[in-house]
């Protein structure tokens, strides 16, 4: 087990996303991955609303399937001029988003959520994240768009990999940019066993 990780019962990553589960791993979180069965359809509302509500809806779809193990769920928005980009389904709809991004600082959200039903103990919280790019050419965008990168993340890009390149500066967690804040995860999992030694409290 690491360090870090605050019990002995490994994590489910309730999440289809391979970035939160080399996340995970880079950090030594022992953990096992199982797909949730929910769409991610509803973006109206606080995009700290949303993106929290979107990641009790995974952890709540698994947690009954492993009640004697923390579940995890977590999703990812990304907001610009108050409008959220979801994912691109198309490479114009992925170059129109970096478009709206090139040259601008941008939200990201990370919402979390936490269920471990055996010991009625659980937690979320949303994390905000500011990311800036570089002002792009339409050439810069056309090939990144053309890589295939964009389409599965939301706002078209993804900071670990290509999109590195298009990001000028970030102020907050880099990890909640990549799809999960590793560290506010572990610091909220060790207080919330902490007071369930004491009380009950209910999962979310």
């Amino acid at each position: 087990m690491s360090f870090w990780y605050p019990c002995d019962v490994p994590l489910v990553l309730a999440s289809r996303s391979p970035r939160r589960h080399s996340i995970l791993l880079a950090a030594g979180i022992p953990h096992t991955v199982h797909y949730p069965d929910v769409e991610e359809d509803n973006t109206s509302g606080p995009p700290e609303s949303v993106v929290e509500a979107h990641a009790k809806m995974k952890a709540s779809s698994v947690a009954d399937l492993f009640p004697e193990r923390p579940v995890l769920g977590a999703d990812t928005l990304v907001c610009v001029g108050g409008d959220v980009l979801g994912k691109p389904r198309t490479d114009e709809e992925a170059v129109a988003m970096l478009n709206r991004l090139s040259g601008r600082w941008h939200e990201v959200w990370g919402g979390v959520c936490l269920i471990w039903r055996e010991r009625g103990t659980g937690f979320s919280f949303a994390e905000r994240t500011l990311v800036e790019f570089r002002r792009l050419g339409a050439d810069e965008i056309r090939a990144y768009a053309d890589s295939g990168e964009p389409m599965d993340k939301a706002g078209a890009y993804g900071i670990q990999e290509l999109g590195s390149l298009l990001v000028q500066r970030v102020e907050g967690c880099f990890f909640n940019v990549m799809g999960l804040p590793v560290a506010r995860l572990m610091e909220e999992f060790r207080s919330a066993l902490r007071d369930a030694r004491g009380s009950t409290p209910a999962a979310p």
